[in-house]
Formats: structure tokens, C-alpha cells, sequence
């Protein structure tokens, strides 16, 4: 199969991203970058995440900063919604859409959510359900599709039937997600290629981090298998807190980058993103993870 004629591009970091920063940003500042990520082209921006604030106090003002974005039209803005008491107040707040998180390993989901797969399935019913009655769409995520940090190898079934479990359960769409960047081409295309054959590919999406390096080399990849959805983090944001020094997400920028020289649309601006990447950066006090923003360097004049 050839490659997708354009890619749709889920810009996670100032969800995914900053979550995952140690440097917490006001509202107004983060505002200011999905401000500048839609004025970019991004169409689909994960800006915030209705959790307790208590095990993700970065994301303690997603309210605040649903409340100063200037929503732009055709611009989907998101947030990850765990639970019913999240779900009722990204309604308050008006969001577009929302997503809830399971994962493919066990051991990951116990230690992470303090509860087996299962158990957390039956935890977002509801959730979906609810989001059903008030028309907002839901959007699954699947964590460590290629690797736990506390299993290790996680079977290809495993991931299939989580992500077939969240599509019955009322999820549009599924973000398969190497969670510790441990994945590596072969390896990606044959769990794309396992989850296609229980969810079709049209309703998944590539969320690959690139702690090892290796996210663009495992997106190219999937790409010819039909997968035409992308997750990724503006300037890189975001580490992988289980690998010391290591960063997580693959930064937007690049994926662009790589997608412009295969002829792929995105919508997007390359360089309005590149200057939304240093603005991030500057706000962080720190250059961006992104290859693309360091070898172009500081834009002369700001976008905005």
C-alpha cells in the first residue's frame, strides 16, 4: 500500500508534554502555545487533562486554560478524562473532545492506576457512556504497545484486545503508544499490523516516543500500512520518566519535516511551528528536544 495522501496530527505536548515536565507554566503561557499551534495548522490539540491534581499537579489548571485559549474554528481542543468527575468538568470547560488511557501490560496498569486491565476497562464505561449522551466524542489511548517497564515484552494479543475492548466500549479511535520508546521498525509494523486485523486501521493512531531514537524510523514504518494519524509533542516536551535524561515524546516538527519530504499533507505551517517549539523552550529555560528547532535555530521574528 502506499502512503496515506495526508496525515492528520495529534499535537499532544501541552498535555502529554508538559505533564511530564519538571518546570510547571502558568495557564496564560500555555494558552499562549495552543494559541500558536492552531495558528500553525495543528487541527486536533490535546490541551489539557482533568485529573486530581494530587498525581498530576501540572495539569491542575486545565480549566483555567480552556477559559483563555482563543478557540479557533475547525481546531478540536481535547483532554484526558479518567474518570466521571473529570468528564463532568471538561464538559464545564467546554472541550471538544475527550480521551481515557489504558494499557496493554498488566504490571503497567497496576502500578500506574493501582488496578488490572480489566478492571480499568470497566472504569471508563461510564465514562464513554456519559460522553455518548452528551455528544462528545471519546478517543482511546493504549500504553506500552512495545515495551513495560516492568514486564518487559508485552504480547502483540495483549495490545489488540485492549484496543478492540476501548473501540466496543464506544472510542472513535484508538492512539497505540509505545510508552518507553523502547519499539523499533519491525517490531511497530508487526503490532500495527496484529491491531489492524482486531480494529481497522483507519481508527488507529501512531503515539511512538523517542527515547531510543528510533519514533520516525517506526512511523515510517507503519505509514504504508494505511495509518494516518499521528501523536505528537511540539519542541519534543515531555521526558520518559522511567529512563533517566531521556526524552519521550517525538517532537511535531520533525515528524513534519519527515512527512513534507514524502509528499505527505499535514496543514501545517513548518515554520509558525518551529516558532511555537522556541516559545515552549523559552518558557521552559531550556533549547527544544526537537532536531528540526535546534538546526534552524531561534526564528529572527516570533509567530504567533
Amino acid at each position: 500500500m502506499p502512503y496515506p495522501a495526508r496525515v492528520t496530527l495529534v499535537e499532544v505536548g501541552p498535555r502529554d508534554g508538559l505533564q511530564n515536565e519538571p518546570h510547571h507554566l502558568p495557564a496564560a503561557t500555555k494558552a499562549q502555545l495552543i494559541d500558536r499551534l492552531a495558528d500553525a495548522g495543528l487541527s486536533v490539540i490535546e490541551a489539557g487533562s482533568f485529573v486530581s491534581p494530587k498525581w498530576v499537579p501540572q495539569m491542575a489548571d486545565s480549566a483555567e486554560v480552556f477559559r483563555l485559549i482563543n478557540r479557533k474554528p475547525g481546531v478540536r481542543y481535547t483532554a484526558l478524562t479518567p474518570n466521571l468527575k473529570g468528564l463532568g468538568a471538561a464538559l464545564t470547560a467546554r472541550v471538544d473532545e475527550v480521551a481515557v488511557f489504558a494499557a496493554a501490560s498488566e504490571a503497567f496498569s497496576q502500578k500506574n492506576i493501582n488496578c488490572g486491565i480489566a478492571e480499568s476497562l470497566d472504569r471508563f464505561r461510564p465514562v464513554c457512556d456519559a460522553a455518548r449522551a452528551a455528544v462528545v466524542p471519546v478517543r482511546g489511548y493504549v500504553s506500552c504497545v512495545l515495551g513495560c517497564p516492568y514486564q518487559g515484552a508485552v504480547p502483540v494479543k495483549a495490545v489488540a484486545a485492549v484496543a478492540a475492548a476501548l473501540v466496543a466500549m464506544g472510542c472513535y479511535e484508538v492512539s497505540l503508544g509505545d510508552t518507553i520508546g523502547v519499539g523499533t521498525p519491525g517490531k511497530a509494523r508487526a503490532m500495527v499490523e496484529a491491531v489492524a486485523a482486531a480494529v481497522p486501521i483507519a481508527r488507529l493512531a501512531a503515539h511512538f516516543h523517542n527515547t531510543y531514537g528510533q519514533a520516525l524510523a517506526n512511523l515510517l514504518a507503519v505509514l504504508d500500512l494505511g495509518l494516518a494519524t499521528i501523536d505528537a509533542s511540539v519542541g519534543g516536551l515531555g521526558g520518559c520518566p522511567y529512563a533517566r535524561g531521556a526524552t519521550g515524546n517525538v517532537a511535531t516538527e520533525d515528524v513534519v519535516y519527515m512527512l513534507n519530504g514524502l509528499g505527505i499533507a499535514t496543514g501545517v505551517d513548518l515554520d509558525r511551528l518551529i516558532a511555537a517549539s522556541w516559545f515552549a523552550a523559552d518558557a521552559l529555560d531550556r533549547p527544544p528536544s526537537s532536531k528540526l528547532a535546534r538546526a534552524k535555530g531561534r526564528p529572527a521574528v516570533s509567530s504567533s
